[in-house]
Order: C-alpha cells, then sequence, then structure tokens
C-alpha cells in the first residue's frame, strides 16, 4: 500500500463507532479490529454507551472480523468486564501509544499490522499508536466525560466531542470488581 494511501486512511473520522462501514474495511483489506475502551465503547465513567456499538461489533464479527480491546485505563477489572461483555481479548494498562501492546493484539488475532485498523477516541494513543505499529486508524468522536488536565490543554487538538442527545445511558450498576 502506498504511503499516501495510508496517510489519507489515518486521518479519517466519525461520529460513532457504529458508523464505521465494514464493507470500506473489507475492501481495504483489514481483518481485525483493535478497538479503545474507554470513551470509544463506554465512557470512563459508565455513564454512557456508545450507540449501537454493541450490534455493530456484532455485525463485525457475523463478518468474520477479529476483535482485540487495548486499553490504557488503569481499572483491570473494568476492561476484564467489558472483554467477557463482548466476548474479546483485551490489554489494560496498554501504555498506548507505545507498541508493545499492539503488536500482542496483533499477534494474537494472527494477522498482520496492515490487516488491522485501530478504532479511538484519542489522537495522541490510539491514532498514533495505530501509525507507530503500521496499522490503519479511525478517530470517533470521544464520550463526555470529566476532562483530564491535559484534555483541558489540549483537547480540541487530540479529540473531538460527542452529541450528547445522541447517545444511550449506561447503568454500570451490575460491575462486579
Amino acid at each position: 500500500m502506498s504511503l499516501k494511501r495510508k496517510k489519507s486512511f489515518l486521518l479519517q473520522k466519525t461520529i460513532r463507532l457504529s458508523d464505521v462501514d465494514l464493507e470500506i474495511l473489507k475492501n481495504f483489506g483489514v481483518q481485525g479490529i483493535i478497538l479503545d475502551l474507554d470513551n470509544t465503547i463506554v465512557s470512563e465513567d459508565d455513564k454512557y454507551l456508545s450507540p449501537n456499538s454493541e450490534h455493530w461489533i456484532e455485525q463485525a464479527k457475523q463478518s468474520g472480523f477479529k476483535f482485540f480491546i487495548l486499553s490504557n485505563g488503569k481499572r483491570r477489572w473494568r476492561t476484564e468486564f467489558w472483554s467477557r461483555r463482548l466476548d474479546m481479548p483485551a490489554i489494560a494498562k496498554a501504555r498506548k501509544p507505545f507498541p508493545h501492546g499492539f503488536r500482542r493484539a496483533i499477534a494474537h488475532m494472527g494477522v498482520t499490522a496492515n490487516q488491522v485498523v485501530v478504532i479511538g477516541d484519542s489522537l495522541h494513543t490510539d491514532v498514533i499508536g495505530a501509525w507507530v505499529s503500521g496499522c490503519w486508524a479511525i478517530q470517533v468522536a470521544t464520550l463526555p466525560h470529566k476532562p483530564r488536565w491535559w484534555e483541558k490543554l489540549a483537547g480540541r487538538w487530540i479529540q473531538f466531542p460527542y452529541i450528547l442527545s445522541d447517545l444511550l445511558d449506561f447503568d454500570a450498576s451490575h460491575y462486579q470488581k
């Protein structure tokens, strides 16, 4: 694949995870999908679930895509919960954008880096990590959450906000530590 083609795909953005077109991914030769967890699938405060994300994941699995969750979240139990709920392997505390976690995910899926797309909300962890690892990347809007100090400084350059009226509330009371 040419660098020009890869760069143009690296810059793709979409609002919701479920807006990602599975047929386009197949046409680009994608076989594996690495998903970010926090603020991509579910908000890190467990208040919002990305609309139709679980249905989209199920459709992608039925279409033959392999999945892996790569999370920088420090609450391992939470990553394990979502790993079980979505029936896909995961790594917590992945230290994105460093490539080690990406390489482990790629090896686990049994594909090559150019057959993988990373989907996440942060330019500085998900998109740059994908680029460093040789994967495709799609940036989705970040689900609402309390901004961290670095997001207050650089948030509009590394993330773009979700439209609140389009979100599904998510009841996190069933989590078990």
